[in-house]
């Protein structure tokens, strides 16, 4: 049997392994599943079709799971999924996901949600990911592995955040944000690449070369977006340590829509 504070109501039909424990005043509602070495603090709310995976510390006053911020929602049994190893702090809101999104806001594996993180319908969310304090994402929001948003930080819906990619406290993203690139600023302009991020991550100085390559062909060249993408795919010949790291920035690229485009650098607009 899981441990459970005499305070709280966990539904009988709820799965919860034997090694969870929750605190006082917590509601777990009949659709939950939570794996093993999760721990739900006090005074959380777990509804809706909610699996979580193992090893996961959800915070006090969390709710996940619940009906998305949707008025086309019509009471669906759309899901919210959490993977492995994720701290959740405290008064983090995730929603579940909606029809016209595919069903699912899906959480990966080893991220951290400081407190006040907002995750709304249908949001994809990689693994290692840091979210600061009071980070909010729009609906249907993908965000890549790596990925650290400052405090404050503001996503509107249907954008892209690549991998390692990073965002200053109180930026305002109305644009996808390219893998590796440091942004700031209301509305979010590029500053430069994720360089640190990358050392601590073991990436070599040849690899981190290319990073910033690249950042320069998008950025420092003036160059349509078209022709930085060529430029992009001539830094790997002849270096195949860095092919990994080209292809994963051209196949983001690939993915941007003239109607969002990428977040631009306030030296220049990128077309």
């Amino acid at each position: 049997m899981a441990t459970i504070h005499t305070t709280a109501l966990v539904d009988p039909a709820a799965q919860l392994d034997a090694s969870v424990t929750v605190g006082p005043y917590t509601l777990i509602g009949p659709n939950v599943v939570i794996g093993a070495g999760s721990t739900v603090g006090s005074h959380c709310t777990i509804e809706g079709h909610t699996t979580i995976g193992q090893n996961n510390h959800i915070h006090s006053y969390s709710s996940l799971g619940a009906a998305p911020q949707d008025k086309k929602y019509a009471g669906e049994p759309t899901r919210l999924v959490i993977g492995n190893g994720n701290t959740i702090r405290e008064f983090c809101t995730f929603n579940a996901g909606t029809v016209n999104g595919g069903g699912v806001t899906q959480v990966g594996d080893d991220n951290l949600f400081m407190a006040y993180v907002h995750l709304a319908h249908d949001c994809q969310i990689g693994s290692h990911t840091i979210f600061a304090n009071n980070s909010q994402l729009a609906g249907h929001v993908v965000v890549g592995d790596w990925v650290i948003l400052g405090g404050f930080t503001v996503v509107r819906q249907f954008l892209r955040l690549g991998a390692h990619s990073f965002t200053a406290m109180c930026t305002l993203l109305f644009a996808d944000l390219p893998p590796y690139v440091t942004c700031q600023g209301q509305p979010a302009a590029a500053r430069t690449v994720n360089a640190e991020g990358l050392r601590r991550r073991g990436y070599s100085p040849a690899r981190i070369a290319a990073v910033r390559a690249m950042h320069k062909a998008l950025y420092r060249e003036n160059l349509t977006l078209e022709a930085s993408k060529e430029r992009i795919l001539q830094i790997a010949k002849d270096k195949p340590e860095v092919q990994a790291d080209v292809d994963m920035m051209l196949d983001f690229l690939s993915g941007v829509s003239p109607k969002v485009g990428i977040v631009r650098s306030r030296r220049r607009s990128v077309d």
